[in-house]
C-alpha cells in the first residue's frame, strides 16, 4: 500500500544529483526498488544563491516524492554542483536538513555521484573519478590497505583561482578567444574562426562578439560550440587539435596526482571519466586521455561512466542506510550499470 503524502518512508532515500545544467531527484525503496523520479533544471547557487537555489530544486524533489507517494524520506543523499569545498558541503546540508526532505541528509560534490556509480559496493572501494561537464573536477577515495579510514583526495575545482583549466564552459571560451584572434590578425589562423559564428548562422567573428556582447545571443549558449571545437579539431586544424590535447593532458593530470595522494598509483584501481564532455568519448581526447594516463599510472584500469550521476547518488544513499548488496544490484539495473 502506497504511503499518503502526510506519511514518512523511514527507509527510503531521496537521492539528488544537481548538475550546473539539470537536476535529477530519484526515490529508492530499501530493495534498490525506484519509487519516484523527476528532473528539474540546473542548480547554481553561485549565481541565484542557496536558498533560491534550494527552492528551486525543492519543486523537482517534492515532484518525485508526489510520485512515490511520501511528503519525505528517510535519509536524503545529494550531490551538488558547485558544492566544492567540505564547508560548503556542511553549509548545504544544512540547509538540506532544514528543508525536511529527509530525517537525515548528507551532501557531497556532485563528482562523488560519478566516483560512486562507477565504483563496486563494499569497504574496498578504490579508485578515482574525473568529470568534465560544464566544469572539471576530480575525486578519488582509498577505503583499503594503508588507508583504511576511507580517506579521498579532492581539488577546490573553483576556477582559476584555483588552478584550473577545462570543462565544456571553458574550452568554449578558449575557443571564442583563438578565433577572434585569427580573425582579426593577432593569432593563428583557425578554422573555429569560421566555425563557431557559423554555429549560430553568423558570417563572422566580430558579428558573432557582437551578438554575444549585446545579449541577442545568451552568453549560457557558447556551451553549444564546444562540440564544433571538437569536430573542427577531428578536421586536423591544428589550433582546435591543440585545445582538445590540452584538456587531455588536465585530465590524466589531475587523476594522476590524485592517486598519488591516495598512495594508489602503483595498484591496480578504476579511474573513471564522467561527464558530457568526456562520456561522450571524442576519439582524439579519448585516446590521448588513455595514452597518458598508460604512461604515468600503467596499472588504472581506464573506465567511461555512462548511467546518469543520480545512480551513483542513490547508492551513496543505500551504503548510508545499509541496504544489502541486493538492493544496489537491483537499482543498478534499473539505471543501466555503467
Amino acid at each position: 500500500m502506497n504511503a499518503t503524502p502526510a506519511e514518512t518512508a523511514p527507509d527510503t532515500v531521496l537521492a539528488v544529483d544537481a548538475g550546473n545544467s539539470k537536476t535529477d531527484v530519484a526515490v529508492v525503496g530499501p530493495d534498490g526498488e525506484v519509487l519516484g523520479a523527476a528532473r528539474g533544471g540546473g542548480f547554481q547557487p553561485p549565481r541565484t544563491g542557496l536558498a533560491a537555489a534550494l527552492d528551486a530544486l525543492g519543486d523537482t524533489v517534492r515532484r518525485a516524492l508526489a510520485q512515490a507517494g511520501t511528503a519525505q524520506a528517510g535519509h536524503v543523499s545529494a550531490c551538488l554542483a558547485n558544492a566544492d569545498l567540505p564547508v560548503e558541503e556542511a553549509e548545504s546540508a544544512e540547509a538540506v536538513r532544514g528543508r525536511g526532505w529527509g530525517r537525515t541528509a548528507q551532501v557531497r560534490n556532485d563528482t562523488f555521484a560519478v566516483l560512486r556509480a562507477g565504483l563496486p559496493q563494499g569497504a574496498e572501494a578504490r579508485g578515482v573519478a574525473v568529470v568534465c561537464g560544464a566544469g572539471i573536477n576530480c575525486a578519488g577515495i582509498n577505503c583499503a590497505g594503508m588507508l583504511p579510514d576511507g580517506r579521498t583526495a579532492r581539488f577546490p575545482a573553483i576556477g582559476r583561482i584555483s588552478g584550473d583549466w577545462g570543462g565544456g564552459q571553458g574550452l568554449a571560451e578558449e575557443a571564442l578567444w583563438h578565433a577572434a584572434r585569427a580573425e582579426d590578425g593577432r593569432g593563428e589562423p583557425t578554422a573555429l574562426a569560421r566555425a563557431l559564428p557559423g554555429h549560430f548562422g553568423l558570417p563572422s567573428m566580430y558579428a558573432l562578439i557582437e551578438a554575444l556582447h549585446l545579449g541577442r545571443i545568451p552568453m549560457a549558449r557558447t556551451h553549444e560550440l564546444t562540440p564544433v571545437l571538437f569536430a573542427v579539431g577531428a578536421d586536423g586544424d591544428p589550433v582546435a587539435r591543440a585545445l582538445v590535447r590540452r584538456l587531455a593532458e588536465e585530465v590524466a593530470t589531475m587523476a594522476t596526482v590524485a592517486l598519488r595522494r591516495l598512495e594508489l598509483l602503483d595498484e591496480k584501481v578504476p579511474v573513471l571519466l564522467g561527464g558530457g564532455v568526456l562520456a561522450a568519448r571524442h576519439p582524439e581526447l579519448d585516446e590521448r586521455i588513455r595514452a597518458l594516463l598508460a604512461d604515468r599510472a600503467p596499472k588504472a584500469v581506464v573506465g567511461v561512466v555512462t548511467a546518469p550521476p543520480v545512480l551513483g547518488a542513490a547508492l551513496l544513499g543505500l551504503d548510508s542506510t545499509g541496504a544489502p548488496p541486493e538492493a544496489h544490484a537491483r537499482l543498478r539495473a534499473w539505471y543501466g550499470g555503467r
